[in-house]
C-alpha cells in the first residue's frame, strides 16, 4: 500500500502527517476553526435570530427601534464578502487574540461571518412556527424565557437543519481563511497543491474536505429525522 502511495501520490506522502504542513496539522486546523467559529458565531446568530423575531412587528416584545438596528447590523455583515471581512476587521482581531495571523485569529472573522448567516436562518425558522403555540403559551402566563424555550423546542428540527447548512458553509470559508495564514485543508489544497503544481495534494485535500462536508450532512440529516419523528 505504501509503495503504491509513493508511486501515485508522491507529494502527498512527502508532506507527512505532522509538521507545519502535515496532513494531521491541516485536518486539526480545519476542525479547530470550524468548531470554535460555529460555537461562537452560532450562539451570536441564535440570539440575533431570536431577538429579530421577538422584537419584530408580531413579536412578544415588539420594539421597532431595536428590531431595525439589529436587522441592519445583520444585513450589513451578511453583505460583506468573507475575504474582505478578513482584512476589514484585522485590527479588531489583533486586539482580541493578539495577532492577525493563524487559525486562532481566523476564528474572529469566521464567527462574524457565521453570525448574520445563521441569524437570518434562525429568524426564518422561528417566524414560520405556528403562532397559535406562542399565543397559547402567553395565555397560560408564560414569561419571556418560557416563550423562548417554546420557540426553541418547536423549531428544533429546522434549527438542526439550518445548523447543518451553516456548518457546511463554514467549512468552505475556512479555506479562504488561508489568506491570513490560518492553515487547514483549504490552504493545503491551494498553497501546497495548486500553487506548486502538485495535483495529487490538491485532489487529496479536496477529498478530505468533501468527506468532512458529507459527514456533517449525514449527521445533521440523521438528527433532523430522529427529532422530527418523536
Amino acid at each position: 500500500m505504501m509503495e503504491w502511495l509513493q508511486v501515485n501520490l508522491p507529494n502527498v506522502v512527502k508532506m507527512g502527517w505532522e509538521g507545519q504542513a502535515g496532513w494531521g496539522t491541516a485536518i486539526y486546523a480545519t476542525l479547530y476553526m470550524t468548531f470554535y467559529s460555529f460555537i461562537i458565531g452560532g450562539f451570536m446568530g441564535l440570539l440575533g435570530g431570536l431577538f429579530l423575531v421577538l422584537t419584530g412587528p408580531r413579536g412578544v416584545i415588539s420594539n421597532n427601534l431595536a428590531y431595525q438596528i439589529l436587522d441592519k447590523v445583520v444585513s450589513v455583515f451578511r453583505a460583506i464578502p468573507f475575504i474582505i471581512l478578513l482584512a476589514l476587521i484585522s485590527p479588531v482581531t489583533r486586539v482580541i487574540v493578539g495577532t492577525r495571523l493563524g487559525a486562532t485569529a481566523a476564528i474572529v472573522p469566521l464567527s462574524l461571518a457565521v453570525f448574520p448567516f445563521y441569524a437570518r436562518q434562525v429568524q426564518v425558522v422561528l417566524a414560520e412556527l405556528d403562532g397559535g403555540v406562542i399565543e397559547a403559551a402567553q395565555a397560560s402566563g408564560a414569561n419571556l424565557w418560557d416563550i423562548i424555550l417554546v420557540y426553541l423546542r418547536e423549531g428544533l428540527p429546522d434549527l438542526i437543519r439550518v445548523s447543518t447548512v451553516t456548518l457546511i458553509s463554514l467549512v468552505g470559508e475556512t479555506a479562504m481563511a488561508g489568506a491570513i495564514g490560518a492553515g487547514g485543508l483549504g490552504t493545503v489544497a491551494v498553497s501546497y497543491g495548486y500553487n506548486l503544481g502538485r495535483q495529487d495534494v490538491t485532489i487529496v485535500a479536496t477529498i478530505l474536505i468533501l468527506i468532512l462536508i458529507f459527514s456533517v450532512q449525514l449527521v445533521g440529516d440523521h438528527l433532523t429525522r430522529k427529532i422530527s419523528h418523536r
